[in-house]
């Protein structure tokens, strides 16, 4: 094997598992957002935003291996948008929802979460082997995976307390925390965009703006 055919070997392997792993997320994006919708869980349609956010960051890494930082720019700024529209929607239905917090329908919120804990734990065993393949984005992918998990157990804990309460407060409060955080993720994926941007036009000798 030639010197510079392992790291080829490493960085094809790493666009094979991200592309993978990107079309899980998305797939499974729609399932979790459907659901919340028929069950009216505002936590739970957060929650689905995260799947866009991790098919954004593989794509991302898929794309960033072989595209200039131009264009590389300007997609990233394109997911961040990506991500920011449900989360617009899973906002306004919170803000519907303060005037007169509904319980939602624990069955099928617990049923998708746990999906949910299946597809983010199979995206963060698969990102293990190849997160220091691709720098900061490819490890970004993974601990997004794995901290997703983290979110699943605490909508699947929301719905315990649903249960036991009978109140919409839970899914509300933890819907709204969700929002947040995907609100920033978004953020974070249009400055790394931005940065990027920023360096192409320095490659080509452009003045900074």
């Amino acid at each position: 094997m030639s010197i510079d055919s392992a790291p080829r070997t490493a960085a094809d392997r790493l666009r094979r598992i991200v592309l993978v792993v990107a079309l899980i997320n998305f797939a499974y994006f729609f399932v979790e957002f459907s659901v919340a919708l028929v069950a009216g869980s505002v936590s739970l349609l957060a929650d689905s935003v995260d799947f866009l956010e991790d098919t954004a960051i593989n794509l991302l890494i898929f794309v960033a291996l072989g595209w200039p930082l131009a264009r590389r720019a300007l997609m990233g700024k394109g997911m961040a948008l990506v991500i920011l529209g449900p989360a617009t929607v899973a906002g306004f239905a919170a803000i519907r929802r303060f005037a007169d917090p509904v319980a939602p329908d624990v069955l099928p919120v617990v049923l998708a979460s746990l999906g949910a804990i299946a597809v983010n734990g199979t995206s963060g065993w698969l990102l293990a082997g190849v997160r220091h393949d691709g720098g900061s984005l490819s490890r970004a992918a993974f601990l997004s995976a794995r901290n997703d998990v983290l979110v699943n157990i605490a909508v699947i804990g929301m719905a315990v307390v649903t249960l036991w309460t009978s109140s919409g407060w839970p899914d509300l409060v933890l819907g709204c925390a969700i929002i947040l955080i995907a609100v920033h993720a978004a953020w974070e994926v249009w400055e790394v965009s931005e940065e990027e941007r920023l360096a192409a036009k320095a490659l080509a000798g452009e003045k900074i703006d």
